[in-house]
């Protein structure tokens, strides 16, 4: 009879120490009534401008300016930006060096175009150029003004020319890109040189 004896004890033991275990969450935890405010409800007052401006990364010194854009269009993504900007000075000067009008056209504004197009007509192109680098400086300017998206980019850029290394011009260049607020389609126009 010793074991069943034992048997209630153990029953008791860990009855006693159920009933702490629940008094002592229940003093850590305390209990709902349904009268307490719900905490998710209240809201800042001022989260409206918290949210602008976390939407609003961090940019470089030389990028501050695609703040202003940041503002008005919040989908706006200034790494894949300059990088689109930094291929389509490539390819709209390999373009304009071969006198690839057709590309040109489809980057380029008609204002722009028609002076590309002079300057080839006119053999102010050089085909033997070949791009060696290339970097973005800073943003000039960043606007956005009747739904169009504005952006001026300071280019530096090195060409070498008849594949030879020790003829390498170096060029700064500001051109402005602009694309419509609304527009679905990723290619900007290039509209200023």
């Amino acid at each position: 009879m010793l074991y069943g004896d034992l048997q209630f004890f153990d029953i008791i033991i860990f009855a006693a120490i159920a009933i702490f275990i629940i008094y002592r969450l229940r003093s850590v935890l305390g209990k709902r009534t349904g009268f307490q405010k719900n905490i998710s409800d209240q809201k800042p007052k001022y989260k409206e401008e918290t949210e602008q401006i976390d939407q609003i990364p961090s940019l470089l010194d030389n990028e501050t300016k695609l703040g202003e854009v940041y503002r008005k269009v919040p989908d706006f993504n200034h790494k894949q930006f300059l990088e689109g900007a930094k291929k389509a000075f490539e390819l709209i000067i390999t373009s304009f060096n071969n006198g690839d009008k057709k590309t040109l056209k489809d980057l380029v504004s008609k204002d722009v175009y028609l002076a590309f197009e002079k300057a080839i007509d006119n053999k102010e192109n050089n085909s033997s150029s070949q791009f060696y680098s290339l970097i973005i400086e800073g943003v000039e300017a960043a606007k956005v003004e009747n739904n169009t998206i504005s952006i001026s980019i300071n280019f530096i850029s090195e060409q070498m020319l008849n594949n030879d290394e020790g003829k390498i011009v170096k060029n700064k260049d500001t051109w402005t890109f602009e694309k419509g607020v609304n527009s679905s389609n990723p290619i900007w126009t290039l509209t200023q040189t």
